[in-house]
């Protein structure tokens, strides 16, 4: 769920309206997007995710519990939707066809979107990179012809989906920034300054 605002209404939405709402309107077609691209924006991903949890794992853990008043009210629920999100996108994105780096025991866990893991924050730190490496592990499988195929999944309604395979993952990449701008905000209302400009 996101308090989303699209010009003329604020409220809240499910992450697949989200998606309906943000990508629906856009044109796709035709030669738009490639493997490339991706790879680019999962190593970003990575880069700017480190910057990010070099100024949490500084916090407490009064700090990484506090509630801080949104929807996600702490940096701990936050950075557990994020790792549930990117996670369970991961698993849907196997079902397009085998991808090696998705094919392991690291997957066979099962999380709820609606669940907040990582009550210590150490636990989140030392398995974000594991999970940001397995994404660029899964972009470096993609194939052009992977970005033109439909992608079957389950949504976290228990609806069946049919949808563009690379507006999927471009939706599970956007996801992350949207919800980086919550955390930065999180981290300056506790006092601690925030840029993650410094990307590698």
């Amino acid at each position: 769920m996101a308090w989303i605002f699209d010009g003329k209404h604020f409220g809240q939405y499910t992450y697949e309206h989200w998606y309906d709402h943000e990508y629906s309107a856009l044109n796709f077609e035709g030669d738009f997007m490639h493997k490339d691209t991706i790879i680019l924006l999962v190593n970003y991903n990575k880069s700017v995710n480190q910057l990010m949890n070099d100024i949490i794992k500084t916090l407490s853990h009064e700090e990484w519990e506090k509630n801080l008043g949104g929807f996600f009210p702490s940096v701990r629920s936050l950075c557990s939707h994020l790792y549930i999100g990117d996670f369970n996108w991961l698993k849907r994105f196997s079902r397009l066809r085998l991808f090696t780096s998705l094919s392991n025991d690291f997957f066979f866990k099962n999380y709820s979107f609606h669940e907040t893991i990582f009550k210590n924050m150490n636990d989140y730190i030392s398995l974000r990179p594991d999970l940001d490496n397995k994404m660029i592990s899964f972009a470096e499988e993609i194939n052009d012809n992977d970005m033109k195929k439909m992608l079957k999944y389950i949504d976290s309604d228990g609806v069946a989906q049919e949808r563009n395979f690379a507006k999927c993952v471009l939706q599970c990449l956007n996801h992350e920034t949207h919800h980086r701008g919550m955390i930065s905000l999180y981290l300056e209302m506790l006092g601690y300054k925030n840029d993650f400009s410094f990307f590698q």
